[in-house]
């Protein structure tokens, strides 16, 4: 199967895209309040703006001064101010709200809140200790409208001045969650205490809303509601915005021989992977649960990938980007992304599903399944045309450990072979589809090859190289019928007619190269009935040196082919020497001619089978064929002899009655009556062996 990783780092100067999550910041400013009537309100007005009135309503005109004089001695730093948000908290805590459960009680009346301008600095410097103070300046901002007595164009101007603070405050939050990984971690929890802060305070406002619009106060009506900020949202698109960027970015220089898409999704897979790893080994322990940061990311990086997947599928494909595109949705995606090592135990937390939807696949792997067998058709047909021309050339094949070699099988083979495996680095599902499609066509092309081979066999043999050829086109049926034996899961159950071809194909390249042998053996089994089996020994003898002689000539086959062809060899024998016994041109009337005969043809059987057994015959089903005539010409007693010879016929079911009737006619002893009574015994079916094998039937009597 095709590997992730494997995939990643088989691309020469591919190199990741550097600062993982390193998300370039938006050009899109984020949305807000009135802010350019903010700044100009912010520094247009007084800083006792944002302070609560509460002195000031008290105070009567005489006692302005004393009032001024309060307001001066008033604490200008911010360290100072924000350490009424601070009391109380251990060293090193954030100063801003605290990441879960309830904000912190309001600051003490004694101690007023900063000014507008000093909040606006803070803020500009960075200083998100001011979220503290700025939600007690909205809170204050509430009561007050809330208790009336201040005029609705007061309290909107004032509004404004908290949005544009708020404004501030929201870049400088946003800012710091959009590069995560370039911040210190303090800050980064900073921020997301911040941001937590604000999702309590938009679920506190939502629950006051509820309650109804008495519990707001008269004067409440005259305030924008900003409530709720959703501040998370913002976040979450900036996420998904930088998930776009990262897997938009362009790809490094590609390897030779890689598609675009091919690169293209390459860089998408590799920079997911490595920038999902990166959340959850450094942001995770940073962010708090409920905010789920590895969901978030994960999912804007699924959504990109899947949309880009679904862009891609609405075009025509070549067969290569249909490939590739279900191996990333089917194997690469869920696999070495999803279920990697790092990632497995977050993202199948999440179920992100597949990049695309189930219909749409079926439609792909339909179009992969068509093209794949397509061109395993045409890469076979290309193959076997090649090698016929090399035949017709008269090129000599390739010897190989002492054999005949030709490469036609081995790349048969290898086609489909590829075939199926490109089938199943997509699903071992669509392997076992295409595995039985791609046997049809093996099949076929084994038809095609057969038919190739009678024509070479037709037409080429002058040639010099013709039986070295003729070796090789048989070396390959081992190869080619071992291929799909191994590919059919019982191959028991792989249906003959696939192997056909080859069988057929084996049994024409045997015929022929043995061709010329059985023509030379041919005269000198004549010479049994010549002599009227005068010297059965001798001419046996000569029979078996002549094939001595030859079987040289087949040493160039597979081992397991030379020992086919020597039981073609004796079977060859047995057939002849039969053949020669059923010429009814030998009678002999006597006992001991007929046991005289009897024990040259036991004698002559036992030197084919022990000669034919040396040289690889295992054909042991022919061990009973000469000696049990033998015992039938011996035996006189004719219910003995139908014993015999009912027993003969559970060995060669296709032992005919007119071939018994050829062996009996040698018995010029038995009476035409004995003769009918002997032939009837084959009328009783007596069963048959297994090994029993077409003997008989290739023997003509007359």
């Amino acid at each position: 199967m095709l590997k992730m990783m494997t995939f990643f780092q088989g691309l020469p100067g591919q190199q990741t895209v550097p600062g993982v999550l390193d998300f370039p910041r938006s050009s899109q400013k984020l949305p807000s309040t009135s802010e350019g009537e903010s700044e100009t309100s912010m520094s247009e007005a007084s800083s006792e703006d944002l302070v609560p009135p509460l002195e000031a309503k008290a105070a009567p005109e005489s006692n302005k001064d004393q009032l001024t004089k309060q307001k001066k001695k008033r604490p200008k730093g911010l360290a100072n101010m924000f350490s009424v948000f601070t009391k109380g908290r251990k060293k090193g805590q954030p100063s801003s709200a605290q990441p879960e459960g309830e904000p912190e009680s309001q600051p003490e009346s004694s101690r007023p809140l900063p000014t507008v301008e000093e909040l606006k600095a803070a803020l500009e410097r960075g200083r998100l200790e001011a979220a503290g103070p700025l939600l007690a300046l909205e809170r204050e901002l509430q009561a007050a409208a809330a208790r009336g007595g201040e005029s609705a164009e007061e309290l909107v101007r004032r509004q404004s001045k908290v949005e544009a603070l708020y404004a501030l405050l929201r870049d400088q939050v946003l800012g710091l969650l959009r590069r995560p990984l370039d911040v210190a971690p303090e800050r980064l929890r900073q921020a997301l205490a911040v941001l937590a802060e604000q999702e309590r305070e938009d679920r506190r406002a939502a629950e006051a809303e509820a309650a109804g619009p008495g519990a707001s106060g008269p004067g409440a009506s005259a305030l924008v509601s900003a409530r709720p900020r959703r501040w998370l949202q913002l976040w979450r698109r900036e996420v998904a915005q930088a998930a776009e960027e990262r897997l938009c970015a362009r790809p490094a220089a590609g390897a030779e021989g890689r598609s675009e898409a091919e690169r293209v999704f390459l860089h998408m897979g590799r920079t997911m992977k490595e920038d999902l790893e990166a959340v959850v080994e450094r942001l995770k322990p940073l962010f708090p649960a409920d905010v789920d940061v590895v969901a978030a990311y994960a999912e804007s990086y699924h959504e990109h990938f899947a949309a880009q997947l679904a862009a891609m599928a609405q075009f025509e494909l070549s067969e290569r980007d249909t490939y590739m595109l279900l191996v990333w949705v089917q194997n690469l995606y869920p696999n070495d992304i999803i279920n990697s090592p790092k990632l497995a135990g977050e993202l199948q937390r999440v179920r992100l599903g597949s990049l695309l939807p189930p219909r749409q696949i079926r439609l792909l792997e339909a179009t992969f399944l068509s093209n794949e067998v397509a061109s395993v058709r045409e890469l076979m047909a290309r193959a076997l045309q090649l090698e016929s021309q090399r035949w017709a050339q008269d090129v000599a094949p390739q010897r190989l450990d002492g054999h005949c070699h030709s490469e036609l099988a081995i790349d048969i083979i290898q086609i489909i072979s590829q075939g199926q495996a490109k089938a199943e680095s997509i699903t071992l599902e669509l392997g076992v589809q295409i595995k039985h499609v791609l046997l049809l066509e093996l099949a076929a092309f084994l038809r095609s090859y057969q038919r190739a081979f009678d024509d070479f066999l037709e037409r080429c043999r002058q040639l010099r190289n013709y039986r070295g050829n003729v070796i090789a086109n048989i070396n390959n049926c081992l190869s080619l019928r071992t291929s799909m034996e191994q590919k059919w899961q019982n191959p028991q159950d792989l249906p003959g007619h696939l192997l056909d071809p080859l069988s057929e194909l084996k049994s024409r390249g045997f015929d022929t190269l043995l061709q010329r042998l059985f023509g030379d053996l041919k005269p000198l089994f004549k010479k049994f009935t010549q002599t009227r089996w005068a010297a059965p020994e001798q001419t046996l003898e000569e029979i078996l040196s002549t094939v001595a002689d030859r079987l040289p000539e087949f040493s160039e086959l597979l081992d397991c082919f030379r020992e086919e062809l020597v039981e073609v060899v004796h079977l060859h024998l047995v057939k002849e020497y039969i053949t020669r016994l059923s010429k009814r041109s030998l009678v002999l009337k006597t006992v001991e001619q007929q046991q005289q005969l009897a024990g040259h043809i036991l004698a002559n059987g036992d030197a084919i089978q022990r000669f034919c057994a040396q040289n690889g015959s295992s054909a042991t089903w022919l061990h009973h064929a000469l000696p049990k005539l033998a015992e039938i010409i011996r035996l006189q007693d004719p219910s003995a002899i139908k014993i015999e010879v009912a027993t003969y016929a559970t060995w060669y079911p296709d032992f005919s009655k007119g071939h018994l009737s050829a062996i009996l006619a040698i018995k010029g002893n038995l009476s035409s009556g004995d003769v009918r009574s002997i032939r009837s015994i084959l009328d009783v079916s007596m069963g048959t062996h297994q090994s029993s094998k077409p003997l008989f039937s290739l023997i003509k009597v007359g």
